[in-house]
């Protein structure tokens, strides 16, 4: 006799209300299939079920997100006489949104007699976890035509779809409306406001959120939402402060606390905090968590600290893929991509062969893709992307993005074009690697062609670091006054990347008009770096604006801006070589010298050669 029927001997269930008492138990448990028996068995029996046994399974398949459950439970409701039952009807829309299944979702939705705000957000929860923003906010105006009062969870869905489009004056005015509709008071709504604001770059209004939240109504989450806040913008010293002021609160943190605090830690100048969070994590025995050991090898590797990355990466009792990926990835960054070792990259790819995390493994396949094309070992990374049996859009970009950081950009658009021909939808980092080959390459037509597809195809809104290409491009044929222009009509701010590549272009073009623009935008960005203040007395120097040179350097001795020599690092034998300008320090040096001369000598040659033979052509 099976497990079901013994206990439906033990309880000798003779009521639908009993029925539904277990089905339901099953699903609160997590145990959404144990469910569905007991509605298979409730329907042998001979009961028939009602309008409160239909939620329950429905939220069963969803659990499940199985289809073949779902249109099976969906054809009992049209058979029964509590299809026109609304909170039925609003269990079925949101157990096929769950399926990822809108089209059934809209159809159930849409031959509803009677529906409440529990039915419009459960399917405006659909649009917004299918990143359909446009349908969002088209059908909450429906919701507001129909006169249906909205609640939290309606705001809530509106903020995710604001952030999700990184669309700060949407989420601005979505704010102004949960004020008004007086649910801004509700911590969960809050918290919201705190995460959404940092993902659309705006940390000033996550912490005005976040300090008029009051402080008995605080939750580990609402810390955990600003920690998380601080991490997107790389705050060590913010985040680290606030972490202090919760502990004096006697909150608790939770692995979520230490994640996100692990993230904000990311470069070597962070490293201090991050091995302070690391031993906090360890006296509060959090710190065994797969997803916190993760975390922490990835802030070790991009602090520089890759010995300790590789020791936590060592003593886990077991990996995952992800774990496998932040290696690969601390490697790429601190050991192959930086320095160019080929070696260590082959030795990472052969460790992960060995342990299998390689075979038909997307993450790790493309954290490989990745490293070898930083380590300049394009041939390689192709040689992975090819025998890869499944590919997603993540291991398209990677592929492209390689082609691009090589100078192989014929090759970068050419698999670009591939891609969207095998029907795989391009995000906008990938049409951030396919605009970077555009702008190395000089191809400014292609540029602009793929910056409107991007808008007008894929709706796809072009972020900072897309416009920083765009500029870049134009600055490359000398186009600086459209490249002016196209700053001044951004959605954005523009940040010193997009300043930056233009005062650059500038300097190629000898521009001083735009490149004094340019220039005066950086000194305020970035008052204490010094390629700004350089570029411009450069192109003061070379234009013969010597009052305008003795300018900029007396702004820099003024606000004590220092220029640091710049350095270039090689790896031979297993050694990194690093060679700094101005000094010739090297054990080697008058060898390395003596061969650099002689090759200078060879070009020189070689140049004023092929410049006869041309000139003495008939």
């Amino acid at each position: 006799m099976s497990l079901i029927h013994r206990r439906l001997n033990r309880f000798g269930l003779s009521s639908v209300s009993a029925w539904n008492v277990h089905i339901r138990e099953a699903v609160n448990r997590n145990d959404p299939m144990e469910s569905l028996l007991l509605f298979r068995e409730m329907k042998r029996e001979g009961f028939e079920p009602n309008n409160l046994t239909f939620p329950f399974v429905a939220k069963a398949c969803s659990k499940l997100a199985d289809m073949a459950y779902s249109n099976m439970v969906h054809s009992h409701v049209i058979k029964s006489t509590f299809w026109s039952d609304v909170f039925v009807g609003t269990a079925t829309v949101n157990m096929f949104v769950k399926c990822n299944r809108l089209d059934d979702a809209c159809k159930v939705f849409d031959g509803m007699r009677k529906r409440d705000v529990t039915t419009w957000n459960a399917m405006l929860s659909g649009f917004c976890q299918s990143g359909h923003t446009y349908k969002v906010f088209s059908l909450f105006r429906e919701m507001r035509l129909g006169e249906i009062s909205p609640d939290s969870v309606t705001v809530m869905t509106l903020i995710q779809s604001a952030s999700f489009e990184k669309r700060l004056k949407l989420l601005k005015a979505v704010h102004a409306f949960g004020i008004r509709l007086g649910v801004d008071v509700q911590v969960t709504v809050a918290n919201t406001w705190v995460s959404s604001y940092a993902k659309c770059n705006d940390l000033e209004s996550a912490k005005l959120v976040f300090e008029g939240i009051d402080r008995s109504d605080r939750i580990v989450v609402s810390w955990n939402s600003m920690f998380k806040a601080y991490a997107v913008f790389g705050e060590a010293s913010d985040a680290f402060g606030l972490y202090r002021v919760m502990l004096c609160e006697e909150l608790k943190p939770d692995l979520s606390t230490f994640i996100n605090l692990a993230a904000s830690c990311q470069s070597p100048e962070t490293l201090i905090q991050g091995r302070l969070i690391h031993s906090h994590a360890i006296r509060l025995g959090t710190d065994q968590d797969i997803e916190v050991i993760n975390t922490l090898i990835s802030m070790y590797s991009k602090s520089g600290d890759i010995f300790s990355a590789r020791f936590l990466f060592d003593v886990m009792s077991s990996r995952t893929c992800v774990s496998w990926t932040v290696m690969i990835s601390g490697y790429t960054e601190k050991g192959c991509g930086r320095f160019g070792s080929l070696e260590i990259g082959k030795w990472v790819d052969a460790r992960a062969d060995r342990y299998g995390f390689k075979r038909d493994n997307l993450m790790v396949c493309n954290a490989l893709i990745d490293m070898y094309s930083k380590c300049g070992s394009i041939t390689e990374a192709r040689d992975i992307f090819d025998n890869m049996s499944e590919k997603t859009v993540v291991t398209w970009t990677t592929m492209i993005a390689g082609y691009a950081l090589n100078g192989v950009f014929h090759e970068a658009l050419e698999l670009f074009n591939k891609m969207i021909d095998l029907d795989y939808t391009p995000n906008h980092i990938t049409f951030l690697a396919v605009l970077q080959a555009c702008a190395h390459s000089g191809s400014l037509e292609k540029g602009w062609e793929y910056f409107v597809t991007m808008k007008e195809v894929y709706n796809i809104n072009p972020g900072l670091n897309h416009y920083s290409c765009m500029v870049d491009l134009l600055g490359r044929k000398g186009k600086l006054e459209e490249a002016l222009e196209l700053i001044r009509n951004m959605l954005y701010k523009p940040d010193a990347g997009i300043w930056g590549a233009l005062l650059s272009a500038c300097k190629i073009h000898r521009n001083v008009k735009v490149a004094e623009q340019a220039s005066e935008c950086l000194f305020n960005l970035e008052p204490e770096t010094a390629t700004p203040y350089v570029e411009m007395a450069n192109i003061y120097a070379a234009a013969g604006m010597w009052d305008g040179f003795a300018r900029i350097r007396s702004m820099m001795k003024l606000k004590n801006v220092k220029k640091y020599p710049g350095e270039s690092v090689i790896h031979v034998d297993g050694k990194n070589h690093t060679f700094t300008v101005g000094e010739r320090d090297h054990e080697e040096h008058e060898m390395i010298y003596y061969v650099l001369d002689c090759l200078s000598m060879f070009a020189r040659d070689e140049h004023i050669l092929h410049k006869d033979m041309f000139t003495n052509l008939p």
